[in-house]
């Protein structure tokens, strides 16, 4: 697996959770959206590997977590997200997209406003966090 292949893969999975959203499955429409979220975090980690480098056995398997918080640090976009917060905005759709769990994948009570609200707070084209993803993968 590689940047491009996450890439594509995070991609893909925000396709596959609309189309289950306008199918009114909810609860596959939330954990792929959020899904969509780990795949462009784990592109832009892969972006600061250096070919050829020996990577640090710790940074290896944090980047293995599905927590996107942690995910985030590890690819080193703190200082850019402290930034980007500062957009009212941008720090709700965070604040939604940040709440997701990969043990969504076992919840059975996702009610269509949650996963209204998630796919809204990743694809916003002014303040998404898709988007802000985008510029840093």
């Amino acid at each position: 697996m590689n940047r491009k292949d996450l890439q594509l893969l995070s991609e893909k999975r925000l396709r596959e959770s609309q189309s289950l959203f306008r199918s009114k499955l909810y609860e596959g429409c939330y954990h792929l959206a959020g899904l969509s979220i780990e795949c462009a975090v784990k592109a832009c980690i892969a972006k600061q590997t250096r070919r050829f480098e020996f990577p640090d056995k710790n940074r290896v398997l944090k980047s293995f977590d599905h927590n996107l918080t942690e995910l985030i640090k590890v690819a080193g976009l703190l200082p850019a997200l402290d930034q980007a917060m500062s957009s009212d905005a941008f720090a709700a759709n965070w604040n939604t997209v940040r709440d997701w769990r990969i043990e969504s994948r076992y919840t059975l009570n996702i009610k269509r406003v949650d996963a209204e609200t998630l796919l809204h707070s990743i694809t916003n084209p002014t303040d998404g966090v898709m988007s802000w993803l985008h510029f840093h993968w």
